[in-house]
């Protein structure tokens, strides 16, 4: 099963997310990440964050939705932060789509304390709901039972 995890710029949130899950991720489950208009680049905090945990960075990079034409998601997940106003991209495809949203960290003002603690916290959250993700048997349950499964997990630990 393959899970998109898709923003704007894909440049920090969704990475953060891709990286995350398949480093956690039990056999069967991968994810990819995408983003509507993405960046280009990805954000250094981000990596050095995701290096810091012992998480590989190998092969990430900001990309758009459309290297995935010939190998669609089965999940889209989105990951942009709704109470900023930011415009979460929209995947049409057949795939069950759920919105996890995230503040983003690489917009956090202050000290490299304050800015590297709201990068932790961020992958505190995405891995709190990866683990109560990983807790569910997802292959097994029907479409309308993964949308609302995701879906929940998706308003735990806004």
């Amino acid at each position: 099963m393959k899970i998109l995890f898709m923003c704007t710029a894909n440049s920090c949130r969704s990475v953060l997310s891709e990286a995350l899950f398949n480093h956690l991720a039990p056999a069967g489950l991968h994810a990819v990440s995408s983003g509507s208009f993405p960046s280009g680049q990805l954000n250094a905090r981000a990596l050095a964050t995701l290096e810091k945990a012992d998480v590989s960075i190998e092969g990430l990079y900001s990309k758009g939705s459309e290297v995935f034409a010939d190998s669609p998601p089965d999940i889209v997940i989105t990951v942009c932060d709704k109470a900023a106003g930011e415009t979460c991209p929209v995947y049409f495809g057949p795939a069950i789509k759920s919105h996890w949203g995230l503040a983003d960290p690489s917009d956090v003002q202050g000290s490299e304390a304050d800015i590297q603690a709201a990068f932790e916290v961020t992958v505190a959250i995405i891995e709190q709901r990866f683990s109560a993700l990983f807790a569910l048997n997802i292959e097994g349950l029907s479409a309308e039972e993964q949308k609302a499964a995701l879906d929940n997990i998706g308003g735990l630990y806004d």
